[in-house]
């Protein structure tokens, strides 16, 4: 998500209360943080080589099997999002959303992300819902998506979709979407419904002034990560009956926690230099976690030891948001950037696409599992994920977002 710019000033003294970070201090374009933007690629990029690897056949395994310990915790990209999310919204709207209940301010909140978040999601899901409804007229053998539990094709269903709820009553997040990745939309748009009542908490943790108030609050964005952190190392596996509840609401959380104790801190040159190799030493820090996570082998459900690496992501976005040089310049250029924007529409249609390849791969043999037209049609699948990213964003996303929120102002006019 894009992240507005506001004001603050280089004074060696903490910005006023809640108030947003600026374009003079960061390196920011277009209203968002660049180097924030960045980083959505590679959280998505990361999701999509974790599903990526459940294409048929030895060839792309083989492949991946020097970088297993990476691919196999790419899940974990879904929470890395979540931190990032939490950070963007409080840089955002935290300053107007805080203060008070208004319900004026709160519907303004939710039909912002209403307009940035419905129109690809809701192309996305009914193309692929077709999809899938075409797979069930004409014989699946019980198998319409390759999910473990089969999601339901009912106008119900579709109904709770088109409002992103439907995940909201379940415990597991299997099964719940037509398009799998979807029910972490679900999770973020309930995190979303309910920001104006934590925004008050979230407010008022942002005035506490005090030598500690930085320390207590950068421990407790850290804290908040690391139960499930804690449970990956253990078992293997971040699961758990409504493990997604504590996903969304410990990633976000600390995400708005972080961006409370960066704009705490003076963005001189020296801190952008501390801050810059931060990032190096985290980014380090996480590759090593994840590598070490793969030699402690497989828990019961997979291989996410690695998962013990959630407590550094949000000192990973502190830093990024503050840091002036090194691996952030590298997210800040315009590649990055632009893949961050579209990053919303990939982690969308990536599975979609997967999906179509893996169908046509196990229903025609000349592009079957190993052979020379199944590993181009793979090929061809991981890179049009991308290609249908930036369509999907330069046609659906951006002007949908600009379209509602213009008809909204219109009518605030009237």
């Amino acid at each position: 998500m894009a992240a507005p710019t506001g004001n603050r000033t280089d004074t060696g003294s903490p910005p006023p209360e809640c108030s947003p970070l600026s374009p003079e201090t960061l390196e920011t374009s277009r209203g968002e943080i660049r180097t924030l933007t960045g980083l959505r690629l590679f959280a998505a990029a990361w999701v999509v080589i974790f599903h990526f690897q459940f294409t048929p056949g030895g060839a792309f395994a083989r492949v991946l099997g020097p970088v297993d310990p990476l691919v196999e915790t790419g899940a974990l990209g879904v929470d890395l999002f979540y931190v990032l999310s939490g950070f963007v919204i409080a840089f955002t709207y935290l300053g107007r959303v805080g203060p008070a209940l208004r319900l004026r301010v709160a519907w303004t909140f939710l039909w912002a992300r209403v307009c940035r978040v419905w129109p690809v999601y809701a192309v996305v899901t009914n193309l692929f819902g077709l999809f899938l409804f075409a797979k069930l007229t004409w014989g699946a053998d019980g198998v319409i998506a390759y999910q473990s539990v089969q999601p339901e094709m009912t106008f119900g269903a579709w109904l709770e979709q088109m409002f992103m709820v439907q995940l909201w009553t379940h415990p597991w997040h299997d099964g719940v979407s037509w398009v799998g990745p979807a029910w972490s939309i679900s999770a973020e748009w309930l995190a979303y419904v309910l920001f104006p009542l934590t925004a008050l908490v979230f407010f008022r943790l942002g005035r506490w002034q005090g030598p500690a108030a930085r320390w207590v609050l950068a421990a407790l964005a850290v804290a908040l990560m690391a139960p499930v952190a804690v449970l990956c190392l253990r078992t293997g596996s971040p699961y758990f009956p409504y493990s997604w509840a504590v996903r969304i609401g410990a990633g976000f959380a600390s995400g708005v926690l972080v961006f409370l104790v960066v704009r705490r801190i003076p963005l001189t040159l020296g801190a952008r230099r501390v801050a810059a190799w931060v990032v190096g030493l985290t980014g380090l820090g996480i590759l090593g976690g994840l590598v070490l996570g793969g030699l402690l082998g497989a828990g019961p459900a997979g291989t996410e030891r690695g998962g013990i690496v959630l407590v550094l992501f949000p000192v990973l976005v502190g830093a990024l948001a503050l840091a002036g040089g090194g691996p952030a310049r590298i997210l800040a250029t315009g590649w990055a950037v632009h893949g961050g924007r579209i990053s919303y529409s990939l982690y969308l249609v990536h599975v979609m696409i997967f999906e179509i390849v893996w169908t046509a791969m196990r229903r025609y043999p000349v592009v079957g599992p190993d052979t020379p037209g199944g590993v181009a049609l793979g090929l061809a699948g991981l890179v049009g994920t991308f290609v249908a990213a930036h369509l999907l964003w330069r046609w659906v996303e951006e002007p949908s977002r600009v379209a509602l929120r213009r008809l909204a102002d219109r009518r605030a006019a009237v």
